[in-house]
């Protein structure tokens, strides 16, 4: 009787424990979120993580913050949420660059991504734009080729990083058209594109967002988009594979967690940022930077990712890129 007594006894504090603490779905979440993103503030990516994080935190009653964490082309914050606690407190927000070019450009990542993240959704695809400094005299793209070809090594093209998509993007340029131009790398988006309006620097490859403001002022010029055709609100810009033909390149976002995260707090985070992506004014926001909202599920995207590794493992090994 006494044994019986104490099994009940056990029996109840594991029941009341259990009460307590709850399911992860109905627990989560517990404190602020944090997205993370390899790159400083101003760039592309952050701009629409940014749109996004007032909606989040309505939805999912808890702050939802945007900590940026640059460095080696988005290696460091990647890093820092692979070892993050795997309670879904802790996102990562990257590019095709973070996810399927990185393993490619470097063999010895501090991470596996297969291994220590679980994709969650294809956020949004990027068409780039090539954009150059007005006083450069080009005005077309068959007017770029021929100036970069009859004076190898003296256009200068800037990039947010180091094996970054705009670094790529530019590398591929030169040799899809022949011709040699010069890398210089930055510590971000906002930087590459300052020192195109400087002067610094002739042209960089960037997601719209970070570009067209200064477009609008005079200070850049877009001579062309980097997508398969001319997007909707730059209607008179011409998509470079018009006069380069098979020239294509087109970044993504995307969003991924620590392994080991719960299925049902995975779950949570999914829907809500399926809902943000639906909201008309969110849709018309992003669409406006030249980011199309994409919303995969995470077997969409993780089938999508390993696409996408395997098609630029091949460029960068056939192009024989390699990091600066």
């Amino acid at each position: 009787m006494k044994c019986t007594f104490q099994m009940i006894r056990v029996f109840l504090s594991v029941f009341v424990l259990a009460f307590c603490m709850g399911s992860p779905a109905q627990t989560f979440p517990s404190k602020p979120l944090r997205i993370v993103i390899g790159f400083p503030p101003g760039g592309g990516i952050d701009m629409v993580a940014r749109l996004m994080a007032p909606k989040l935190t309505e939805l999912l009653g808890q702050p939802v913050l945007i900590e940026n964490k640059p460095g080696a082309n988005g290696v460091l914050g990647m890093d820092f949420v692979a070892k993050a606690p795997a309670d879904g407190h802790t996102l990562f927000l990257g590019t095709l660059g973070n996810f399927s070019v990185n393993p490619a450009l470097y063999p010895n990542l501090p991470f596996n991504i297969d291994k220590q993240f679980v994709p969650l959704t294809e956020l949004a695809s990027v068409s780039f734009v090539l954009f150059v400094n007005p006083a450069l005299p080009v005005k077309s793209v068959a007017d770029l080729v021929t100036y970069a070809k009859r004076q190898p090594d003296v256009i200068n093209f800037s990039s947010s990083s180091t094996g970054g998509l705009p670094h790529l993007a530019g590398e591929l340029f030169a040799s899809a058209i022949g011709a040699k131009m010069v890398h210089v790398p930055y510590k971000g988006s906002a930087a590459s594109i300052s020192d195109v309006m400087a002067g610094q620097v002739q042209m960089t490859f960037e997601a719209a967002a970070a570009g067209l403001p200064h477009v609008k002022s005079g200070r850049l010029r877009a001579l062309a988009v980097t997508g398969s055709g001319r997007l909707p609100f730059l209607p008179d810009v011409p998509a470079i594979q018009e006069t380069v033909p098979g020239f294509q390149v087109v970044n993504w976002y995307g969003m991924a967690a620590p392994a080991g995260t719960p299925k049902e707090v995975l779950a949570r985070w999914h829907s809500e940022i399926a809902k943000v992506l639906a909201m008309p004014e969110i849709r018309e926001k992003m669409q406006g930077m030249g980011t199309d909202p994409v919303g995969s599920s995470p077997e969409e995207f993780a089938q999508f990712m390993k696409l996408e590794t395997a098609k630029w493992a091949r460029i960068i090994r056939d192009a024989q890129i390699r990091p600066d």
